[in-house]
């Protein structure tokens, strides 16, 4: 493309300039999928596109003006859309026959039927339902589809879906953690109702190799493309003296930490950790006895996790549990520091952990035991120039944001040029 009199907006660099992207996603904020929105949003917008954002709450009564709405906004800055909406399903809506239908099969566990009929049931706001043109939708998780499918009529526009994993597998663990009504839910049941929205996409987009390879099979008359999230990376720093685990509470990083604290430590009891994150508050709940016999390892969240990054001896990743690829391991790799990880911290990357010089990998706890007490005895020797670890390498060529933005570029471009 030609550069014009006024720099770069039709050029090259932006060659979106003129087109409208709608974003639609749930109206989640500090998690990884919140973070796979902003990147697309700056994706998009660093192409040239105006870029227009639909959250979608997921909860009844959540409607744009209310009390989550404006919750949501505060803790969300972070995405940057040049026009941001939001939809919520009126509370007086939970009457109807059909999410009373929905609601009866979540109390067995089954969140697809109740998030699909939520988002059937949001009010799209007026403005965005009387836009004058979108070129692409690209919706995040499946139970967004009816919003998406609601603008697309309009619109006459392809719409790109991004699984954000096999959800049905996440509802299963999530139904181990917590209270169901008997029988629970079945997995090829919510995997059903999963599928059937997916299939109204023009595209499925996948975040990880495993989630691929499964949606290729199970949908094999879609098409699919893998793009591997974009994830803001930790500077590479000189290292210093603390052994660090980062953990948020959620049940795969409760199992996680649990197997740590029972298995591998007491392998290797003159050994001092820091566990960071709000995982406390799951022990609290979960495994108080636990938490009393740990509780100096526990140091809850922090405001400077970069700076925890940049200044630990090695950071432990023992992943034991969860679906998916880890948001917390592409930081890790990022920093360039020495990482202690099992083989499944790195699942659906892609990646062969083997091949890294400052990764050591542990299938077992005595393995991982091992490493940790290598790892504590020789941190004056930890490796310094991390800018140019093996593990910074490959988050450059595969998570970076420009990696990124060249994938979206190029999975993108034949749906504006049809």
């Amino acid at each position: 493309m030609d550069q014009d009199s006024e720099g770069d907006a039709t050029g090259a660099d932006r060659p979106l300039a003129g087109k409208t992207v709608l974003l639609a996603h749930p109206a989640w904020h500090s998690c990884g999928s919140h973070q796979v929105f902003v990147s697309q949003a700056q994706a998009y917008r660093s192409l040239g596109a105006s870029v227009l954002s639909l959250a979608v709450a997921d909860a009844p009564g959540a409607t744009a003006g209310s009390g989550q709405h404006t919750a949501y906004l505060a803790a969300s800055g972070d995405l940057e859309a040049d026009v941001r909406f939001f939809a919520g399903m009126p509370l007086l809506r939970v009457l109807e026959v059909d999410f009373l239908r929905a609601a009866r099969k979540w109390l067995h566990g089954d969140f697809a039927s109740i998030l699909i009929e939520t988002t059937k049931l949001a009010a799209i706001p007026d403005a965005l339902a009387a836009w004058p043109r979108i070129d692409l939708i690209h919706c995040n998780h499946f139970f967004c589809m009816p919003a998406a499918l609601r603008l697309r009529e309009k619109h006459h526009c392809p719409v790109l879906l991004d699984s954000h994993d096999l959800q049905a597998r996440q509802y299963v663990l999530r139904n181990e953690a917590g209270w169901t009504l008997k029988p629970p839910a079945r997995f090829e049941d919510m995997l059903a109702i999963e599928l059937e929205a997916m299939k109204a996409a023009d595209l499925l987009v996948h975040l990880n190799k495993d989630e691929a390879a499964a949606f290729q099979k199970l949908l094999p008359e879609a098409r699919h493309a893998l793009v591997y999230p974009a994830v803001a990376p930790i500077s590479a720093g000189p290292g210093g003296d603390d052994l660090i685990m980062i953990a948020s509470a959620n049940y795969a990083n409760f199992l996680d930490v649990s197997w740590f604290l029972t298995e591998v430590l007491p392998l290797a009891p003159e050994v001092s950790v820091k566990i960071l994150g709000n995982i406390k508050g799951a022990f609290k709940l979960r495994a108080p006895s636990l938490l009393s016999k740990h509780a100096a390892l526990f140091h809850g969240r922090i405001d400077d996790l970069d700076a925890a990054y940049r200044n630990a001896a090695a950071i432990l990743l023992p992943t034991t549990q969860g679906h998916g690829i880890s948001i917390k391991m592409i930081e890790a790799l990022s920093s360039g520091a020495p990482l202690i990880a099992t083989p499944h911290a790195f699942r659906g990357s892609g990646l062969d952990p083997a091949t890294f010089a400052n990764v050591a990998l542990a299938s077992d706890a005595a393995g991982f035991a091992a490493a940790l007490r290598r790892a504590a005895a020789s941190k004056a020797e930890a490796l310094t120039d991390r800018a140019r670890a093996d593990t910074r390498g490959a988050y450059e060529r595969i998570f970076s944001f420009e990696a990124y933005r060249k994938a979206l570029l190029k999975l993108s471009a034949p749906f504006f040029a049809a």
